[in-house]
């Protein structure tokens, strides 16, 4: 095994890891945005989540000694990545979670993957195998499970929660393939652009609707830390580094895990619950995740050679 094939996998491999440790922080991250939801609008809580997060990119980008600039032509594509991927998609997610469980939100938003394969074959003509598509339609047993478990709540709120969640799927694929398609600059450069363009979006909301200095209560102050510095400073740096080394359809099958972490997180501090069929749905979904990350990675692994 050569030098360049070593550094390769080790690349793969800090990724992955990189990607578990993402998985573990965002689970916990329903937990501050459903404190902090209690004071403020989906849409202050995201330009704290993003403004903090560029704050942290920065200073990281500074002390690294990091000055690559971005083309100036390029801007748009940087404005897109932020309307779909932090704007539409948690505006979607945040309503979302004031309709449902986040248990159940996060098993929704493992159908990402199995959308990720099939934009994949549309767009780059890489075709997948029986065991990928095997894969893809246990994830929609298993939603159908989840969501059919909660039938009756469907038309007292969560009906609508179950398409906002649907619609942070399309965006999150969006934003996938688009961050993806990025070329020439390293992933600090990126992660930075993408927050401030959001941050910038977001001024106007955050001008309009700031609520009073008194509702910002320790544990409140305490989520938009966590929010913005590490969910989305420190985590967006994972994923825009994970979609350079791993791509958009592994990159995305980590939202699979997500349900594990987020039921465990919003069992402890929230006191929420969800029902055997569902939990039984989501094992599906998840061990779905685990097929298709194992035979993409096999099949890119065998196109690059």
């Amino acid at each position: 095994m050569n030098m360049g094939s070593k550094n390769k996998i080790n690349e793969r491999g800090l990724a992955h890891a990189l990607m578990v440790f993402m998985v573990l922080a965002w689970g916990f991250d329903y937990v501050p945005a459903k404190w902090a939801m209690e004071v403020m609008s989906p849409e202050i809580l995201m330009f704290f989540k993003f403004s903090l997060g560029a704050v942290f990119i920065f200073i990281i980008k500074i002390t690294t000694g990091n000055r690559k600039l971005i083309r100036l032509k390029d801007l748009p594509i940087f404005i897109l990545c932020a309307i779909f991927g932090q704007i539409c998609y948690f505006e979607c997610e945040y309503n979302a979670m004031g309709m449902m469980p986040v248990a159940l939100l996060t098993i929704v938003l493992a159908f990402v993957p199995a959308l990720s394969v099939v934009l994949e074959r549309i767009i780059y003509k890489r075709k997948a195998n029986g065991k990928i598509y095997f894969g893809i339609f246990a994830c929609l047993v298993g939603i159908a499970m989840v969501v059919g478990a909660d039938f009756g709540m469907l038309f007292q709120g969560r009906g609508f929660g179950y398409l906002l969640a649907m619609g942070a799927v399309v965006c999150w694929n969006i934003y996938n393939f688009i961050t993806a398609s990025i070329d020439g600059y390293d992933s600090v450069t990126v992660s930075l652009m993408q927050t401030i363009c959001t941050s910038v979006m977001l001024i106007p909301f955050a001008l309009h609707s700031m609520p009073p200095a008194s509702d910002f209560s320790p544990l409140v102050i305490f989520g938009l830390l966590w929010i913005g510095l590490i969910d989305s400073g420190v985590g967006y740096l994972i994923v825009v580094y994970g979609l350079k080394i791993l791509g958009p359809t592994t990159n995305a099958v980590y939202s699979n895990f997500l349900p594990v972490t987020t039921a465990f997180f919003g069992l402890l501090f929230l006191g929420e619950t969800i029902t055997f069929l569902q939990v039984i749905g989501g094992i599906i979904v998840i061990a779905a995740g685990f097929i298709v990350i194992k035979e993409k990675g096999r099949l890119d692994d065998a196109a690059s050679k």
